[in-house]
């Protein structure tokens, strides 16, 4: 029976992964994007736990024999099979590299796969990523790019040699009408995803790492406190973007992307319907802020460029109401931020001149 506990080696390679833990267990945090393919369901983990706690191991293994009967086991270890067969140089895993991962890996020799399991199991690769996030906020060389929401930040950013885009990993754009049509991460896979690609960036050069100026929240997904703690301290660049080119951006990736996304599951009514309803939601929870006179203005403004977009197809109807939130809501807090924690940028400019900067400042060292 192998194991492997490289576990520097399974993150920087993305070594594929399939954890045997519960759904319930898996959805909570796991390793490397692994595909859930469970030795035992919920209910029946559930069950044989408590037999555990009661009667001992011997009873839970044998509790758990009667639960998952020939058949299933058959139909289980298929799946594991299949993708072994996809994955031949991928591992399995369940919490601690015990009893679950043996199982699993006995029953995939006994159809004549011999197939390794990660020593000491999800928790142990998750310790790891854990302590190796925090040398790798002390270790990588890193930078900001701020700017003003709408400024085309994330755009610059995947633009430059090397980053870590933290509105991709967490799937959120970072702002109040930031929600994209699939769920978040659990905090738990978030992070891990943010260790993961910071240990990559520590282990394949030494080039300085830029990130995008973020608050401490993500949508609902909390930064590392060592990351942002650092963040605070760390040189920026600040991107300048003329107001109607933020708007076009905000058109651009708040009503025709997330249109598109909403397009590929509901007919065009249905999408439309649904964008009106996110962004009629995401503009109450900002009420309080607008004050009621600028809240009722914005809502007539959102509810006049779903009209447009309804009757005409043309999202040229929005502009009047973005450009009041990004006026009138975003930049207030921007310039209150400034004023409360002044950090004089280091450069700041267009988008064209900043990447000609950085650039330049990389080819210098």
């Amino acid at each position: 029976m192998s194991s492997n506990a490289d576990y520097l080696s399974i993150i920087l390679n993305d070594t594929p992964l399939f954890d045997v833990r519960a759904p319930i267990e898996h959805s909570k945090g796991c390793i490397n994007n692994a595909i859930n393919l469970p030795i035992m369901s919920d209910s029946e983990r559930e069950k044989v736990g408590t037999c555990y706690k009661k009667l001992g191991q011997d009873a839970a293994i044998t509790l758990g024999r009667e639960l998952v009967t020939e058949q299933l086991q058959q139909a289980r270890t298929q799946q594991w099979l299949d993708f072994s067969k996809a994955n031949p140089h991928g591992l399995l895993y369940c919490f601690r590299g015990g009893l679950r991962s043996k199982i699993s890996q006995q029953w995939m020799s006994e159809s004549g796969v011999n197939y390794a399991f990660v020593e000491g199991g999800y928790k142990a690769l998750r310790r790891f990523l854990l302590d190796e996030l925090e040398l790798s906020v002390k270790q990588v060389p890193m930078m900001l790019i701020s700017g003003r929401t709408g400024s085309g930040k994330t755009r610059l950013l995947q633009r430059l040699p090397h980053i870590v885009d933290l509105e991709g990993l967490a799937n959120h754009r970072g702002s109040s009408f930031g929600a994209a049509c699939t769920a978040q991460p659990s905090p738990i896979d978030f992070e891990n995803a943010i260790s993961s690609a910071l240990l990559k960036h520590r282990h394949g050069h030494n080039n300085t790492v830029f990130l995008e100026d973020e608050g401490r929240l993500i949508g609902s997904l909390t930064l590392p406190t060592g990351l942002k703690e650092q963040m605070e301290s760390l040189s920026h660049i600040a991107l300048e973007t003329p107001l109607a080119q933020r708007i076009d951006y905000a058109i651009e990736d708040y009503i025709e992307i997330l249109l598109t996304e909403l397009l590929a599951t509901h007919n065009r009514t249905e999408a439309l319907d649904i964008l009106s309803a996110r962004h009629t939601q995401s503009l109450g929870r900002i009420r309080k802020r607008l004050g009621p006179e600028r809240y009722l203005l914005a809502v007539q403004l959102l509810e006049k460029g779903i009209k447009v977009h309804r009757e005409q197809e043309c999202t040229s109807g929005y502009r009047d109401f973005i450009e009041l939130i990004l006026t009138q809501y975003y930049d207030p807090m921007y310039d209150y931020q400034l004023t409360r924690k002044p950090r004089p940028s280091i450069f700041s400019g267009t988008a064209e001149q900043i990447e000609q900067y950085i650039n330049q400042m990389l080819v210098s060292g």
